[in-house]
């Protein structure tokens, strides 16, 4: 079994830099507690952690995780009360200005969900109980996509569940007021790992588009 030496030497520069170097900013933070402009909802995949993907210093975002990165609508709210009560108290309390749903390829939660398998286990029960949230992706997408290989499904209802969150956000009241007041966006990004790409939804024309485009790196072979 691998032991955990990896994450303590990862805290002692985690001392070393914001309790040391920049210790100015983590006092501030001690002091006058979190005031976190957005709010993140990711997928639990550890290779998708937000604050890593976006260089985000302490205090900059406030995040939630979960499987498949999925907002339970209002209705069903009290059933997922961990992902609701935070998504709560971020709007609430922290009065976030946005919320970004992320996305990102090969989800293996999306992929579980196209299988569509008959659970075997009370493991199993409970990830099938709270990907039923993306059940309408799943519908959408293989009456859009017929026959088409898993990894085209994949990518579309990787993408399709995440405006179902979006929608699930508009069906909390306090969501919706805010977004209308014009406190509160919402957004769409999708992490494309393949090619190292950050999209966003448009609704205005229904298309996920490259908001941060692949990274050219230049050959130092000589």
């Amino acid at each position: 079994m691998r032991d955990v030496s990896k994450f303590l030497s990862g805290f002692k520069r985690f001392q070393q830099s914001y309790l040391g170097e920049h210790h100015d900013l983590f006092d501030q933070l001690v002091q006058q507690g979190q005031r976190p402009r957005a709010l993140m909802i990711a997928c639990c995949d550890s290779r998708c952690d937000p604050a890593l993907l976006t260089d985000c210093d302490p205090g900059d975002m406030f995040v939630v995780r979960n499987v498949a990165n999925l907002v339970p609508p209002h209705v069903q709210a009290t059933y997922f009360a961990a992902t609701t009560s935070a998504i709560a108290f971020a709007i609430h309390n922290l009065e976030v200005e946005h919320v970004i749903v992320m996305g990102h390829a090969q989800c293996g939660g999306i992929r579980a969900l196209l299988e569509h398998k008959t659970p075997t286990c009370n493991e199993e029960e409970l990830i099938t109980k709270w990907l039923g949230i993306a059940e309408e992706a799943r519908l959408k997408v293989l009456q859009a996509l017929p026959g088409k290989p898993i990894e085209t499904l994949s990518q579309a209802c990787e993408q399709a569940a995440i405006l179902v969150s979006l929608e699930n956000l508009m069906s909390y009241p306090w969501v919706r007021q805010r977004v209308d007041d014009g406190k509160l966006d919402l957004h769409g990004w999708y992490f494309d790992m393949r090619q190292g790409e950050l999209l966003e939804y448009h609704p205005e024309h229904g298309t996920f588009d490259v908001l941060v485009p692949h990274l050219e790196v230049e050959s130092c072979t000589p």
